[in-house]
């Protein structure tokens, strides 16, 4: 018989270790927490190997003649399809764009690819696929190809879509989160939670007060502005699955720096704040499609953060924190008693299917 895994915590205490090993694929794979980053790096790192992907940032920065481009993909899987401020169609954009701008990156093209369950109503899928064209519209993008597949009813959940985007990186810029230096800021765009919230609340059937929406949108326009205003952006960031922890345990780990930040810093609206509660998770470990985060000299931080806030999708912007020399690797969260506790990645799934 095999023997469990156990931490030993002394005095005839022994605490069972989580599973990692698996034999298959589990939903948790897909979560942005510690077994989705085993899962790339055993399987995909491993396999392509090559300095581009390496890097894992989440675009490709692409040489090509005197001209760098970028490039990214995404899929999206979202479970509802429709929710309080938005749809999977301009999630899908507004996803796409933001990962193609997180090096300022200009965004200019996009494909579209559809996986659609037989029997799924074509009135909503036209709905969707006018809320592609509008967001796109918004953001400034075409999209120039696609591709459309029909599988057999309950061989997906009514709709997939996958999209790719190519962009030009025209400014001398160095964006990457291998780039952090002890005493930068961390800056976060506005509040939390607010799309994994609206996912999981539409799904489970909760009611509050206030109904909670995405703040699903596309940040080129806000990142334009941040790149006018500074070119010593060390990283940048939207924090999708994850949410913010996981965005920070990647720079801090990337970096090979500590990064501490401050609990009455970081923007939660009290409706999304009180759904978090109820449910019992940590607004830092929910998705955001909406939100982003920068991380630059500590010197440069007070006057970004007032050209943020001029911004509509700015104006919450807060210094949640700073890279410090303590701690390399990790990222611990400071309390208003002035306690301070590790931010880990969970090992697996909080919310599934958000994005």
């Amino acid at each position: 018989m095999k023997q469990k895994n156990k931490l030993n915590l002394g005095s005839g205490f022994n605490c069972p270790l989580p599973i990692t090993n698996y034999d298959t694929v589990q939903l948790a794979h897909g979560s942005g927490g510690k077994l989705m980053g085993e899962l790339i790096d055993k399987v995909f790192i491993s396999t392509f190997n090559n300095k581009v992907l390496n890097k894992m940032e989440d675009q490709a920065t692409l040489k090509v003649g005197r001209n760098r481009i970028v490039f990214t993909t995404d899929t999206f899987v979202v479970d509802p399809i429709f929710f309080p401020g938005g749809n999977i169609g301009e999630l899908s954009v507004n996803g796409t764009v933001n990962d193609i701008c997180m090096n300022g990156a200009k965004p200019i093209w996009l494909s579209a690819g559809f996986i659609i369950e037989e029997g799924f109503p074509i009135e909503e899928l036209n709905k969707i696929v006018l809320s592609l064209r509008i967001a796109a519209d918004k953001a400034d993008v075409q999209i120039v190809t696609g591709d459309t597949k029909v599988v057999n009813k309950n061989s997906c959940d009514k709709l997939f879509i996958n999209t790719a985007g190519i962009g030009l990186l025209e400014k001398d810029l160095d964006i990457s989160s291998s780039n952090l230096l002890c005493g930068d800021a961390v800056i976060v765009s506005g509040s939390i939670a607010d799309h994994g919230m609206a996912i999981m609340t539409s799904r489970k059937g909760l009611s509050f007060e206030n109904t909670i929406k995405s703040d699903c949108a596309s940040l080129n326009e806000l990142v334009d502005l941040i790149t006018n205003a500074t070119n010593n952006i060390h990283a940048m960031r939207d924090p999708t699955r994850g949410g913010v922890a996981a965005t920070l345990n990647e720079f801090a780990k990337q970096s090979k720096v500590g990064i501490k930040i401050l609990s009455d810093k970081i923007p939660v609206k009290p409706n999304v704040s009180g759904a978090c509660e109820i449910l019992g998770i940590d607004p830092l470990f929910v998705a955001n499609e909406g939100k982003l985060i920068v991380v630059l000299p500590k010197e440069e931080a007070a006057g970004l953060l007032r050209e943020m806030k001029k911004h509509p999708l700015g104006t919450e912007a807060e210094i949640i924190g700073e890279v410090v020399d303590e701690h390399p690797g990790i990222v611990v969260k400071k309390t208003l008693l002035g306690v301070e506790h590790i931010v880990d990645l969970p090992l697996g799934e909080q919310l599934p299917r958000i994005c």
